[in-house]
């Protein structure tokens, strides 16, 4: 009988612990992440999902525990670093430009260069044909990629960013509640594009406080409560139901449930 071998995670975080000073943000936290597969870190203010964020994508250095990426323990110095590695962040409050275009959004900070030194220019053509084919790749159909990025709504904006980590060669893409401040209908569009980035083979890493939008997408759910993990499970193992009521709190829940109730 022949086993077939373990997948290596392209990252991989063992007992990870962080402290600020006397706080211990994080303590004893583990998670896996690999290509082709979403994992969700769900948890509500407070629990530690930003802290963890920042050890991934290089803001910040674990204190115990260990950080692998393919196998290979490492810690990451700076979110350059992370990128380098390519692991790509999309933070909640997106850096973007809001006046300029959509093209000059999606190359910041990277804009190729045609011509011969000094007289060296931007790559106009380039950046806007690049951009509305790359973003087309993704299933977005952006009619004017000329418009200023605040012009489009919140979801787009997101699909900007998780197509700009995609054409730029990410591996692990990080995204910090995507879907926060977005009604259905958008919550709707910024996941389809999570699951195509998935689908191109990125392992993803989806922070949220909303089970219903994490069991949508997810193959693995890590859940945080005060900086410790209190569950790590295969999509297989639980139920929306039952990743609910552990996101909800199980027992605090059932308390306060009888606590509201009508005197009879």
């Amino acid at each position: 009988m022949t086993h077939t071998p373990a997948r290596e995670a392209l990252v991989e975080l063992s007992d990870v612990s962080k402290n600020y000073g006397h706080v211990r943000a994080l303590e004893g936290v583990s998670l896996e992440v690999h290509a082709g597969e979403i994992t969700c870190v769900l948890g509500d203010n407070g629990a530690g999902k930003s802290t963890l964020i920042k050890i991934i994508a290089g803001l910040h250095q674990h204190d115990g525990g260990t950080l692998a990426l393919d196998g290979e323990e490492t810690r990451l110095s700076s979110p350059r670093e992370a990128l380098d590695r390519g692991i790509a962040t999309v933070y909640q409050d997106l850096a973007v430009v809001p006046l300029m275009p959509v093209w000059r959004n999606f190359f910041l900070g990277s804009e190729p260069r045609k011509g011969v030194a000094p007289f060296k220019r931007m790559d106009v053509g380039h950046m806007r044909r690049t951009t509305h084919a790359e973003l087309l790749r993704m299933g977005i159909d952006l009619r004017d990629v000329d418009q200023p990025i605040g012009t489009l709504s919140g979801g787009e904006r997101q699909c900007v960013a998780i197509a700009r980590a995609v054409y730029f060669g990410a591996k692990v893409l990080v995204l910090d509640e995507p879907t926060a401040a977005l009604g259905v209908k958008q919550s709707g569009v910024v996941l389809k594009y999570v699951a195509a980035a998935r689908d191109q083979g990125l392992g993803v890493v989806l922070i949220t406080h909303n089970p219903h939008h994490a069991y949508m997408v997810g193959d693995r759910f890590v859940l945080l409560k005060r900086g410790t993990m209190v569950g790590n499970h295969e999509r297989e193992d639980i139920t929306l139901d039952e990743l609910t009521t552990q996101m909800a709190g199980g027992t605090e829940l059932d308390d306060l449930r009888h606590e509201l109730q009508r005197p009879s």
